[in-house]
């Protein structure tokens, strides 16, 4: 058995370099909510450097609300969005000799994709002209995965163990009660639960099915890195082999 554990890096936590030693794929901040060209580049080396799969991070172009506001554009502008920013990821990944692997969205272009159909095939479309050789992270049952899939693309489902989940498979919002789980002992028997048995329990209490290909560690907060070397080592205790998302798995 195994899994992927990404995470999103360039946006100014400070631990980006140390958590490139315990995830498989990184997702790099694009500019727009977060980070810019030098710290692209530096997440960029390292990640190459340590044999970790490279992602594009892309959003709305929000940095005031660090790309976490939900926003109502035209569809066409999303997709030129997401295509502006892979562009500037890859310039610097071929200026490195690395090579971009994966596009996960950030923040409430991420969520939005993956309620609304529209969004989900206007982001899938800019990828899909760029490379649709790239995978995309979404959440897992979402209508990004959908979308990406009905373009004859590669999929990657994608769970988190420290947020909640309501019960038709979304993520409780941010600012709801139940959004954020700080408890680590649940936390990690959430993460393992989510690896082998492929199913998280809601906030209301129902069991969620999920295809739990891709973990997402989180990075910003206090102990962040300290509980990502937990997560990590909970899940090579239990067999669980940490590997990036790659094309034979769907």
């Amino acid at each position: 058995m195994e899994i992927d554990l990404n995470a999103d890096l360039g946006e100014g936590c400070g631990s980006d370099e140390a958590l490139l030693d315990l995830v498989s794929s990184a997702n790099i901040a694009c500019g727009w909510h977060a980070g810019g060209a030098t710290a692209m580049r530096d997440c960029v080396r390292w990640a190459v450097a340590k044999g970790v799969a490279i992602g594009a991070h892309p959003s709305f172009n929000d940095p005031a609300n660090f790309g976490r506001k939900e926003m109502d554009i035209p569809a066409s502008e999303i997709y030129a969005g997401v295509l502006y920013q892979l562009g500037a990821l890859a310039a610097i990944v071929k200026a490195e000799g690395g090579r971009m692997s994966h596009v996960k969205p950030h923040g409430a272009l991420y969520n939005q994709a993956a309620k609304n159909p529209e969004i989900a095939e206007a982001i899938v479309a800019a990828i899909h002209d760029f490379d649709p050789s790239l995978l995309v992270f979404g959440l897992a049952n979402s209508n990004l995965v959908d979308a990406t899939r009905k373009a004859n693309m590669v999929a990657i489902e994608e769970v988190f163990a420290d947020r909640g989940y309501r019960a038709d498979g979304s993520l409780v919002p941010r600012k709801d009660p139940g959004a954020l789980l700080d408890d680590e002992e649940a936390v990690l028997a959430r993460t393992l639960a989510m690896a082998k048995e492929r199913r998280v329990q809601a906030v209301s209490g129902e069991w969620v099915s999920i295809n739990a290909q891709t973990v997402c560690l989180h990075g910003d907060g206090a102990h962040a890195l300290a509980f990502a070397k937990r997560i990590r080592g909970a899940l090579e205790t239990a067999g669980i082999e940490v590997r990036a998302a790659h094309a034979a798995e769907v």
